[in-house]
């Protein structure tokens, strides 16, 4: 099991990658660092063969991150082995454009583990504090139903307990970790915080396991942070998929409601007044192909859905700051966040579906 970019030696992606090399072999490997990942690392690999183009010309690695913090909280978010696991069972039966999977690799006790992915470069990685044009959430919106209608109220997906989180017995753990983590967060970045949004937010707090606990189905496999730090676009059309955005990061896949990726990823992707002026085309395109594809989802409920959902960014801006690894990027990203969604919630009038 390989634990850092040094362990992905010759010898070893000869062994992961044998079922794609027709019996050849990797003589000689370069790694460069790639992204930024919060808890995680990921390396660029470039392989040469001992048969040319025997295998991919290059690969990217995920691998175990080498902070002590967040690999901490990866371990105890299973988020290694929530995305391990979703490429070895879900990828294949889903119709979402992410990275094809090379080699999937877990030792749960020690949280080593290893992913060779597809390099999809020179695709443009989305840019969370910069937002997006309405083209490109158009585009992501589009991704959504291929991952949300294939298993749309499959309850078979309640048996895989790395994706099934939200049971009885896992039932107010969230709330309750997000409660502890609220006090350092106000000290942390209370005077960067406008007041209204930090009253929005103590009014969630004060009402979480309320919110938690109210989710109705049916359910399906949803990403659980579908955002443009998560989105690769591309313009390529000479390659399969080409112009579709990649979706990659499925540490925080999860059995949950379809339409909280969607809320998510709107209330924060375009900036306010671009998602003032195109949402409702954006959510309303959402249903529709839903429809199209088969799922029974009434544009009432969907719409209650929506708003009520406007909350989960400024849940995960809570939590994630203060569970991984401080930057000053990451600072400016979930502080984008926390205020983005925050004006969501406020604009949808969210605050009266807490209850």
């Amino acid at each position: 099991m390989t634990t850092t970019a040094a362990d992905l030696t010759p010898e070893y992606l000869t062994a992961a990658l044998r079922d794609h090399l027709r019996g050849a072999s990797v003589v000689a490997v370069t790694t460069e660092v790639v992204g930024a990942g919060q808890m995680g690392d990921c390396v660029r690999v470039t392989p040469d063969y001992d048969r040319p183009g025997a295998g991919p010309a290059t690969l990217v690695a995920k691998l175990p991150s080498t902070d002590a913090t967040s690999r901490a909280t990866a371990a105890a978010l299973r988020a290694y082995e929530i995305e391990v696991n979703f490429y070895r069972e879900l990828h294949a039966g889903l119709q979402v454009r992410a990275p094809r999977c090379y080699h999937a690799a877990i030792d749960v006790e020690t949280s080593d583990f290893t992913l060779l992915l597809e390099d999809v470069a020179p695709a443009r990685q989305g840019d969370q504090l910069a937002g997006c044009t309405p083209d490109e959430a158009a585009a992501a919106v589009a991704e959504l139903p291929g991952l949300h209608a294939p298993r749309w109220g499959d309850d078979r997906l309640a048996k895989l307990d790395w994706l099934h989180r939200n049971t009885v017995e896992a039932k107010g753990t969230i709330p309750e970790l997000v409660r502890s983590l609220w006090p350092g967060f106000v000290e942390r970045y209370a005077e960067r915080m406008d007041p209204e949004i930090l009253a929005v937010a103590e009014r969630l707090i004060d009402q979480l396991h309320v919110y938690d606990g109210n989710r109705p189905g049916p359910w399906t496999v949803t990403h659980g942070d579908y955002r443009l730090d998560n989105l690769l676009f591309t313009d390529a059309t000479d390659r399969p998929g080409g112009g579709r955005p990649v979706v990659v990061d499925w540490q925080t896949a999860v059995y949950g409601p379809g339409v909280s990726d969607l809320s998510y990823f709107l209330g924060s992707g375009l900036l306010p007044g671009e998602r003032a002026a195109h949402e409702a085309d954006l959510v309303r395109s959402y249903h529709q192909a839903m429809r199209a594809a088969g799922v029974d989802l009434g544009w009432e409920d969907l719409w209650a859905q929506y708003r009520r959902y406007s909350f989960g960014g400024l849940v995960m801006a809570i939590a994630a700051s203060m569970l991984v690894q401080r930057t000053e990027r990451g600072d400016d990203m979930f502080m984008t966040m926390a205020h983005r969604h925050g004006r969501h919630a406020i604009e949808m009038d969210a605050v009266d579906l807490l209850a």
